[in-house]
């Protein structure tokens, strides 16, 4: 099965049909896990949804004091409903000591901080 990023792309790209589209669609989210669905965000743009669930995942890594076996469920979670692009900023954004959510760096990161 191509990537999530090949198949987004793919996604993305102008079709002939809605069934064509729909297709595309099914295989790219077959076989996903993906988040619980939380009521407040039925209808809403799943932009806030994302930054709540990496947020919470971050949160998870401060209270277990950076246990990531504890937290994988929520990583699972953000990584299933954001976009790989954010994951990766605000991850390189943690390190780095500049990320606007959770403050929590990663045990590596806490040294020397570059600006």
């Amino acid at each position: 099965m191509p990537g999530v990023s090949e198949m987004t792309e793919k996604f993305h790209t102008k079709h002939e049909t809605a069934e064509e589209k729909k297709s595309i669609f099914m295989e790219l989210v077959s076989g996903t896990r993906t988040t619980p669905r939380k009521p407040i965000f039925h209808a809403t743009n799943q932009a806030s949804h994302c930054w709540q669930r990496y947020n919470e995942w971050v949160m998870c890594l401060k209270t277990t004091h950076g246990d990531k076996d504890k937290c994988v469920m929520m990583r699972q979670h953000a990584e299933s409903i954001c976009l790989d692009d954010w994951v990766e900023k605000w991850d390189t954004e943690r390190e780095e000591g500049t990320f606007a959510g959770i403050k929590y760096p990663e045990p590596e990161a806490t040294s020397g901080h570059h600006h």
